[in-house]
This record gives structure tokens, sequence and C-alpha cells, in this order.
């Protein structure tokens, strides 16, 4: 965890938020304290963004550079951009769409007890390398109401995590996990790096259908490989 203490030159100065270097000035901020990613949809200048808002966050702000040929840790280089989040996953993450013709660096920041929380840097590549939205994923049911779900290793290159969700039929969110591995059994956290599941999931009932999702992320936060609420029926 970095915490960051940016000392304001005027006791008396307000803040303006349209630059992130301005949002931040004189207040207490914390890096890497926000879980966001992005990718592309089929139509190339359309980028998703994603935040997973933690228990009592507000104020969600998006920010984006003018291109990526700058210091993405310069934060004088983002500009606020006026978006609203939607809920993905019926609210347990949000949503941002963003129409975007050139690649650019995005911050997402939300408040927190008294502090400005920030995300890592998300390199967009909606041009570069656009997002692959696929369902090849393998559904192994041999331990009932336990499916192990596997997928190819790195399949488009760049991958850092995955991080997998399994929802119900009216897409709440069951289980929300990230792995290095390319592979995940549900109820069974051995090989699971971050869990954002709030409570216990519950057990799947056989005979019911459930949904995958995965997505494979890169180290600077950008997905290269979408599968979306892929069905299943548990045995």
């Amino acid at each position: 965890m970095i915490v960051l203490l940016v000392a304001s030159c005027e006791e008396d100065s307000v803040n303006d938020d349209a630059l992130l270097s301005s949002y931040v000035l004189g207040r207490t901020i914390e890096k890497g304290a926000v879980i966001a990613c992005a990718g592309s949809t089929t139509d190339a200048a359309k980028v998703l963004v994603f935040q997973y808002p933690v228990n009592g966050a507000s104020d969600a702000k998006v920010y984006e550079t003018k291109g990526t040929d700058i210091d993405e840790n310069d934060f004088s280089n983002y500009e606020k951009v006026m978006v609203n989040g939607t809920p993905f996953f019926n609210g347990y993450l949000q949503q941002f769409d963003r129409d975007l013709n050139v690649e650019k660096w995005i911050i997402v920041t939300h408040e927190l007890d008294g502090e400005i929380k920030l995300s890592n840097p998300i390199r967009t590549k909606q041009v570069s390398k656009a997002s692959k939205w696929i369902d090849e994923v393998n559904i192994d049911q041999e331990t009932s109401t336990m499916p192990r779900f596997t997928w190819i290793k790195n399949q488009f290159g760049d991958n850092a995590i995955y991080f997998q969700v399994v929802s119900d039929a009216q897409n709440n969110l069951l289980s929300g996990t990230y792995t290095l591995e390319n592979t995940f059994q549900y109820y069974n956290t051995s090989n699971v790096i971050l869990n954002i599941t709030t409570e216990t999931p519950p057990i799947l009932s056989v005979g019911t259908e459930y949904n995958f999702s995965l997505m494979d992320v890169s180290e600077d936060n950008w997905v290269n490989l979408f599968v979306l609420n892929k069905k299943f029926t548990v045995e």
C-alpha cells in the first residue's frame, strides 16, 4: 500500500478536479487502491472501463490522457471526463463506457474514509490490440456442485492475471476471484490470489443454470480476452 500526502501551497486554496493533479492537491491519496481495468467491444472505438467499488466508496471519477506518448505517472497529464457509471453484475462492479478514437491512459478514482483512492494507470489498446470475445472454456463437473473452469493459457499474449466470475441467471455475482493460473474451481480458493467476494458463495444447485465470465488482463490493466456469461447447468 502506498499512501502519499500532497501538501497544498496555500492553506485556503480550493481544489479543482478538472486535472487529476489538482484534484489530489492537499489530499491524502492511495495509489493502486482501486481495482480497475478496461477492454474494447466489437466496435473498435468503444472502450469499457470497469472498477470494483468497495463498500463505502463514493464519488467515482474517470481521468484520461490525450494520448499514450506521455508519462502515465504524472497526474497533470490526466483530465476528468464527464461519464456516469452503470451497474455491471447488478452493481457489484461499475462500468464506464467511452468512445475513444485514440489510445489513452486512464485512471479511475473514488473516495473512501476521507482519502482519494486511485487505480493503477490503464493503457487502452482498442486500436493496437482490441479485446477478443470468445466462449472457449472447458467446464469439468466431476465434483458435483463444484465445477472447474479451464481456458487456454495466455491465448492472446501479454497476460498478467485472470479475473473470473460465477453468476446466477439474474446476473448476480456469486463469486469474484483472481488467479494467476488458467483454471478456477468454484468454492475452492486454493489458487486464488485476490477474492472480491464479500460473502461466502452459495452452494450451486444441481440442475440449475448459471453463468461463467472471464477477463484475461495484462500488466497494464487491458483486457486481452473476454468470456461473458457462458451458460452451464450444474451437475
